[in-house]
């Protein structure tokens, strides 16, 4: 279906929040069973088979009439409908409170049911506003209207406990009611039946209009519905009873993570149709079904005791799954059930687009069916067996044969059909009797092939909006990683005040370790982009930060957790920093030479934020319970005298939800370069540059300042100066020199990254000099001071010597390969360029472990620290003697590029990197 060609953004826009509105009051009063229903199972002393009947009875009523709401829509136009559906529903839940006995109990919930058939309305309603490029957004938008779950949830326990479940009836009704009035004042017409009025057409018969329902594919698509949106409506049924009578919650409470589930499953439904416009329902519906087979087998697992004959005697241990693990688990099965809904909603208006109403209707009556049969199958299960897992057990088998059965039809579809032409087959095989040729590529691209940057048109017209929505992305991810990378330089300043004995070397240690592994790792990473590509590899390396963010939260609740965990944790948080280097590389595939150069800055600048960030939010996230009772008990502590509640575990915790959010974007949004593949063999070969390993030495000197400074910096303050509390103050240093990274590439740009470099490393001894000084002063102030002027001198140098690289490869290969053409010295001098700004970081990324280490050390052996600050300042001596006699010299590689109006001339080039 194509958008009427007088239908304006204006109007699309009102059409399609006014019917979300809608649709979230309706899907409100749909599910109000499932919290009053709970009070109203008490009063009548209902069993579980009657309750599941009591809940579902609204969910079968909405679902049947789906199909007869639809055609209507398509008869009579989806604003008269809509509001009839509105203000009957409304006055059938007012009516709900003059229910006396179970079987009245049931016709009321009949005519409140009359609210789900809300969404067949909507959907018809709302495709027509829009073409087909972006009607899986607009109905991504409109689907999240299931948040009403949630509200009804959040909302209602609270008005049940203080006025009854009377109240909720009563206030539900009204403000449903005013909802229905609003639509009909201020929603149109669609354009299509204003167009047909004018014309005196009359509507298409019922029976032309579900004519499509005798196809096999549409009964074949709404198995999958059944799943993805009847389980859905089933679990936001069901779950307050159930957390109930597993895990002995009061209905508020239970509520609350019931909304956590209904939140997620309704709103990132506008992400899974985004997602179905930009890559297709096969890979959503992939995710979708494969992620929810594994939930539900880890959901299914009842507490089960295991008895093992040992040596010494029997060892029993329980296996089960906790409340904060359920959460976590309900949590990521809704947020892809809701792409999942939004996916399957996205073939509709494309190859039904004058029947979307009845198909439509058809296929939500199949799935609301689910949300009805669902919950009376949870109760006789539970009466059959006993086991409150049986539920998911059922889920378990219902997704494993959707998901089965989908993957036998894609590859019988596809068997026989040469490569090129799979691009032309339809995303899911029951759409394959009625695809066209006009329909391919409506639903996604996959990996792309054509990627020319430095084509202006191209990059104009389309490469540009794709790049930086993967740097978009990307700097999220990175942020984050470094977040996670650097939490034990805060982490470790607080152990000894929740109980962990260990001496000052020991702190160090475990400071240092991330420093080591990630650097260590960032070898690794940074040639895994062209390998597997940027878009897998970034998902990884983000889901992977879980780990130790998780593993800090546990292990620190208990003082006795053994000091080889705490290393192992150490070790674990380096996975945070590997990712510096594949990140910087994947980025640098992306965008052209003219805009390179900014591109990597706000990467690598924002991403070095993290450590500013960490720094900053932990010591205020320790100090409140963020999580409640899901995070764990606070340790009390004296601070200043006084005693304060102190949530270590938080350090850990504060980052989950924000990991998991920048996998799925990394997964779903980000990129594959096929221009970006090369093996490790090919990208090997800047082992044999002289020019990788100086400028190795050289990075190490700023960036691994940087990163050390940022690793070391909060407990060498608070051994220093023990009197003043310095944690509220550390993350400034990280913060300017994150700033000053990404502020300062103009500097690079106009005078030369080999001369900033060089001035780089004096101040920066300057600034040692001064921290030097300050110590032996015993002046905080001086100490403070000149390391803040250290993190601002890092900054310039990190974006002053990755500028340098591109410039010194691109001469390089005027001498390495002078037969060559000037295309293809390009295309070598940027792979590997990119590789030395990888391989590079991974080396300067030791200063995260030797700073905070040498600190340690030079405590234990002298009594301070200034024994390593004097290593560090000769350090920086060699810097600058090797940056003036390689580079920046007369005769220097890059003096005839930095000198005079070569910069000017030169400026393109000067800004391939940051």
């Amino acid at each position: 279906m194509t958008a009427h060609p007088t239908a304006l953004p204006g109007d699309q826009n009102r059409a399609l929040w006014l019917s979300t509105a809608a649709f979230t009051a309706c899907f409100a009063v749909w599910t109000i069973f499932s919290i009053i229903g709970v009070q109203i199972k008490s009063d009548l002393d209902l069993n579980e088979t009657q309750f599941g009947l009591l809940v579902g009875t609204p969910i079968l009523m909405g679902s049947l009439i789906r199909l007869l709401l639809g055609v209507w829509t398509e008869q009579y136009g989806g604003r008269v409908v809509y509001t009839a559906v509105m203000l009957s529903a409304a006055v059938a839940t007012w009516l709900l409170t003059f229910a006396y006995d179970y079987p009245t109990f049931l016709l009321a919930a009949l005519g409140v049911g009359i609210a789900g058939g809300s969404f067949a309305v909507g959907v018809a309603y709302v495709a027509k506003w829009y073409p087909e490029q972006k009607q899986g957004t607009a109905l991504g938008v409109f689907g999240a209207g299931n948040v009403g779950a949630a509200v009804t949830k959040f909302v209602a326990p609270f008005v049940m406990v203080a006025y009854g479940w009377q109240a909720v009836a009563n206030i539900w009704a009204i403000a449903l009611a005013i909802v229905g009035i609003l639509f009909w004042v201020f929603a149109k017409d669609e354009p299509q039946l204003e167009a047909r009025r004018k014309a005196g057409v009359k509507p298409e018969p019922m029976l032309s209009l579900i004519a499509p329902l005798k196809n096999l594919q549409v009964w074949r698509f709404s198995l999958y519905y059944f799943f993805v949106f009847g389980a859905f409506v089933a679990l936001a049924l069901w779950l307050p009873r159930y957390l109930i009578g597993v895990y002995g919650l009061d209905i508020a409470t239970a509520g609350m993570i019931g909304a956590f589930y209904s939140v997620p499953a309704s709103i990132f439904r506008i992400y899974g149709g985004h997602l179905s416009d930009k890559y297709g329902a096969r890979r959503v519906m992939y995710w979708t079904f494969g992620v929810s087979v594994a939930c539900t087998f880890l959901l299914s697992y009842p507490p089960t005791e295991y008895v093992v004959s040992s040596m010494r005697g029997p060892i029993t241990f329980r296996l089960e799954t906790g409340l904060f693990a359920f959460t976590v688990l309900i949590f990521v099965l809704g947020f892809f059930m809701s792409l999942g809904k939004a996916a399957v909603y996205k073939h509709i208006p494309v190859y039904y687009p004058n029947h979307v109403g009845p198909v439509g209707g058809v296929v939500g009556l199949v799935g609301g069916l689910g949300g009805f049969v669902l919950p009376i199958a949870f109760g006789l299960l539970n009466d059959l067996t006993g086991l409150w897992q049986s539920c998911f057990m059922l889920l378990f088998a219902i997704v494993t044969v959707a998901l089965v059965w989908m993957h036998v039809s894609i590859r019988i579809m596809e068997r026989g059909v040469l490569e090129p032409e799979l691009k032309k087959l339809p995303e899911l095989p029951e759409m394959q009797e009625i695809h066209e040729p006009r329909h391919a590529g409506v639903l996604g691209p996959h990996l792309i092939e054509d990627w020319r940057p430095e084509d202006e048109e191209f990059w104009k017209t389309k490469g540009r909006a794709i790049a930086r929505r993967n740097l978009i992305i990307s700097i999220p991810s990175l942020l984050l990683s470094f977040a996670v990378w650097m939490v034990w330089s805060v982490v470790v300043a607080k152990l000894p005040a929740v109980g962990f004995t260990y001496t000052t070397d020991q702190l160090f240690w475990l400071a240092a370790l991330p420093g080591l592994s990630g650097a260590t790792l960032r070898i690794f990473y940074s040639f895994m982009v062209p390998i597997f590509g940027g878009r897998l590899w970034t998902t990884l390396a983000t889901w992977s930060l879980l780990i130790p963010a998780v593993g800090i939260g546990l292990a620190v609740q208990n003082p006795n957790t053994p000091y080889w965990v705490l290393l192992l944790l150490a070790l674990t948080c380096g996975f945070g920093g590997g990712n510096f280097a594949s990140s910087m590389a994947n980025i640098s595939f992306f965008f052209p030479k003219s805009e390179k150069g900014n591109a990597l800055a706000l990467n690598a600048g924002l991403g070095n934020l993290g450590v500013s960030v960490v720094q900053f939010l932990v010591p205020i996230a320790i100090t409140a319970g963020v999580f409640g009772w899901l995070g764990g008990d606070p340790v009390i502590v004296k601070e200043g005298g006084r005693e304060v509640p102190l949530w270590l575990q938080n350090a850990g915790y504060i980052w989950v939800p924000f990991i998991v959010a920048s996998a799925f974007a990394a997964w779903f949004g980000m990129n594959d370069l096929a221009t970006a593949r090369a093996s490790f063999a090919e990208q090997s070969v800047i082992f044999q540059r002289k020019q990788n390993w100086i400028m190795c030495w050289l990075y190490t000197g700023t960036f691994g300042s940087f990163i050390g400074f940022s690793a070391g910096f909060p407990l060498l303050a608070k051994t220093q100066f023990p009197n003043i509390d310095v944690l509220p103050y550390v993350f400034l240093g990280p913060l300017i020199g994150s700033l000053s990274r990404v502020l300062s590439g103009w500097l690079a740009d106009k005078y030369g990254g080999g001369r900033v470099t060089f001035w780089v490393f004096i101040a920066m001894s300057i600034g040692v000099l001064g921290v030097l000084y300050s110590l032996n002063a015993g002046s905080f102030v001086g100490f403070f001071a000149m390391f803040l002027f250290l993190f601002f001198a890092t900054g310039v140098g990190n974006a002053s010597t990755f500028q340098m690289i591109p410039a010194i490869m691109r001469k390089e290969m005027d001498r390495l390969m002078p037969e060559a053409t000037v295309a293809e010295r390009l295309r070598q001098a940027e792979k590997e360029s990119a590789a030395i700004i990888g391989f590079t970081s991974a080396i300067a990324a030791y200063g995260a472990f030797f700073i905070p280490k040498g600190y340690g050390t030079s405590i234990a052996l002298t009594g301070g620290p200034q024994a390593a600050l004097v290593v560090f300042l000769i350090y920086y001596v060699t810097c600058i003697a090797l940056t003036w006699a390689v580079y920046t010299r007369p005769g220097g590689l890059l003096y005839d590029v930095e000198q005079g109006g070569g910069i000017k001339s030169k400026t393109a080039a000067a800004r391939a990197a940051p």
